[in-house]
């Protein structure tokens, strides 16, 4: 016989040691709720049989299942990497960037989640979240990646749990307005915009302002605008995020009106941008850009400038957090891919993140971020490091 086990954070390892038979203890992890949600992870422990494991797999697939194996870790795989979705908002929360409607309707509209994470932790239940975040962070001897968020556990012991208890990050309470994200109307657009070199995956912004009858100007880029192109919106100038504020690239580019968007799943589909002027940039400019982005079919919402921004940041906190699974033998890329789906609907998973907009890309984001705020937070996963020295990717 199989004990298979449906916790979702004790050890494996740990449970086995107690059988008389360690080698046919497995985990069995359901996800809530269990009928709709496709994934099951499937948990070997030091002792457990590859025959015992296999079978479990076999089983969850023969119900309809989509099975991820991995090795039993702390969180084992959707809890462990799908941490920096709630740290890293917390942490943006904390530096005032925005706020929290702001914040989920960027990784709604931006991201392409279907929820953002104050409002997914409203649902979960702050002191469930939290004490999953603890259980990790204690059973990695205190790795800063996974530390807690005082404002949650201020959150907790005020007893505003979320939906459940009426009141969380958000206020459920009859006759309570519903909090609305920050959009800046503009004022007056520019008439002509010029495009120097590449935005990259950021192209069909271009594109829709032009369908939009924007008059737009492309300046073949030289250098560094080759491969890190711009708009320049009346004396603005619009540039990706990469993990610095805007407020140092300004100072680094000579260009006090300096304005960062953050990353979108889709540019040619996205209803919302969101956007990080330096601290020297005039507002009018900013809400020249916004005027002349809403005739593309965006809506603006603006951050007070932090570094990497908020999806920017999560996705490059996903897929590091994702290579050091792959790296530490967890799981594969596939399964994690998979798990991060099938288990919490994430739109792509963190690899297809990497192969999409480039591990370089997310490379020079960490360690930007780890520059700017220091500690081992943002180091960034040996695995990708390797890659970027080969060129390879997470599936070779």
């Amino acid at each position: 016989c199989i004990i298979a086990t449906n916790t979702s954070s004790l050890s494996i390892t740990a449970i086995a040691a107690g059988s008389s038979h360690p080698g046919r203890v497995v985990g069995m992890h359901f996800f809530n709720p269990p009928a709709r949600m496709k994934l099951v992870e499937v948990v070997s422990g030091v002792d457990t049989k590859a025959d015992a494991a296999r079978t479990v797999f076999e089983t969850a697939e023969a119900w309809g299942k989509k099975a991820a194996t991995a090795k039993s870790t702390p969180g084992f795989i959707v809890n462990r990497i799908a941490r920096p979705f709630y740290g890293e908002a917390w942490m943006v929360l904390s530096e005032n960037a925005a706020s929290p409607a702001t914040l989920d309707a960027i990784v709604r509209d931006c991201g392409g989640f279907p929820m953002g994470p104050f409002e997914l932790m409203d649902l979960i239940g702050h002191d469930v979240n939290l004490k999953v975040t603890q259980s990790v962070f204690e059973a990695t001897f205190f790795d800063r990646r996974y530390a807690p968020s005082l404002g949650q556990q201020e959150l907790v012991r005020a007893g505003r749990l979320g939906r459940k208890s009426g009141h969380g990050i958000y206020d459920f309470r009859d006759g309570a307005p519903k909090a609305q994200p920050a959009v800046e109307p503009g004022s007056e657009p520019a008439r002509r915009i010029v495009a120097v070199g590449s935005l990259g995956i950021a192209t069909p912004i271009i594109t829709r302002l032009e369908a939009a009858g924007v008059d737009v100007v492309r300046v073949q880029g030289t250098g560094r605008a080759a491969g890190a192109g711009w708009l320049e919106i009346g004396n603005a100038r619009l540039m990706l995020a990469d993990g610095r504020p805007a407020t140092r690239r300004a100072a680094e580019e000579g260009h006090e009106h300096l304005i960062l968007f953050d990353l979108a799943l889709d540019y040619a589909a996205t209803p919302r941008l969101a956007l990080a002027p330096a601290d020297q940039c005039g507002s009018a400019a900013l809400r020249t850009v916004c005027a002349t982005l809403a005739k593309g079919g965006f809506a603006c919402s603006p951050m007070d400038d932090v570094a990497g921004m908020i999806v920017l940041r999560i996705i490059a906190m996903l897929v590091n957090e994702a290579a050091d699974a792959v790296a530490y033998g967890i799981c594969t890329a596939d399964a994690i891919d998979d798990a991060m789906r099938f288990g919490v609907n994430y739109p792509r998973g963190p690899m297809a993140w990497a192969e999409s907009v480039g591990l370089d890309f997310f490379a020079r984001v960490l360690a930007n971020l780890r520059e700017h705020y220091g500690g081992e937070r943002y180091r960034t996963s040996v695995l990708i490091q390797r890659r970027g020295w080969t060129g390879g990717g997470f599936r070779e």
